[in-house]
Parts: structure tokens; C-alpha cells; sequence
């Protein structure tokens, strides 16, 4: 499953339905809270890919994915921001970075690339 993470419904919810229809699991969060209770609540480790927006409120950048990874070390991490400056607060992180907008082939070659739990449908 794939844990889209964004303060920006509109945004979290194109990205849902661009990963659904090429066959991914998707589930929305709005908030680093709630992505770090999902992960919280995901106790049979679905969720294999993160992908985030750099910038939101509470908690944001390099300081997010480390405490994403405080819950499940090594959790692939795809970071999204509208400030391509932003892509060396993660370096010597092991995340894949991408200025905004990402073209809907490439996040789906991406996530098919970065993720474990594609979900094939019948």
C-alpha cells in the first residue's frame, strides 16, 4: 500500500487516483500526524511507500522522513516539493526527490519501481 501525504487535498487525491487506476493501494493522509498514525496503525507493515510533500504544516522536510523512519526503518520515501532548492535538506538521505509537478507516468514508474506492494487486479 501506498501512504500518500499531503496538506493539500486536491493534490493528495490526484495522486490517489492516478496510483488506483495503474493498480496501486492507495490510502490519504493530510498531515504528518495522521501519516505517522497510520503507520502506527499499520501493524502488518502494507504500507511499503511514502510519498510526501516537502512543505507542510507541523512537520516538514528531512525532520519528517526521519521520524517516518523512526517508525519503520528504510520505508521508501518519494519527497515532492514546488522548490527544487529544497532537494539538499535531504542530502545523504536515501529518498527519491522530485520538483513538482511530477507528470503522472513518472510517479507511476517510480512507485512501481520504489514499491513492494503493487496490488494486481483480477
Amino acid at each position: 500500500m501506498i501512504l500518500v501525504v499531503d496538506d493539500n487535498p486536491v493534490q493528495a487525491l490526484t495522486r490517489k487516483a492516478i496510483l488506483a487506476r495503474a493498480g496501486f493501494e492507495v490510502e490519504t493522509v493530510y498531515s504528518a500526524e495522521a501519516a505517522f498514525d497510520a503507520l502506527d496503525r499499520d501493524q502488518n507493515n502494507r504500507i511499503s511507500l511514502v510519498i510526501t510533500d516537502h512543505i507542510m504544516p507541523g512537520e516538514s522536510g528531512s525532520h519528517f522522513v526521519g521520524l517516518l523512519w523512526q517508525r519503520r526503518k528504510g520505508l521508501p520515501v518519494i519527497v515532492l516539493s514546488g522548490m527544487a532548492e529544497a532537494e539538499t535538506e535531504y542530502k545523504g538521505l536515501d529518498i527519491t526527490f522530485r520538483a513538482k509537478p511530477i507528470q503522472p507516468n513518472e510517479l507511476i514508474e517510480l512507485v512501481g519501481r520504489l514499491s513492494h506492494s503493487k496490488s494486481h487486479p483480477s
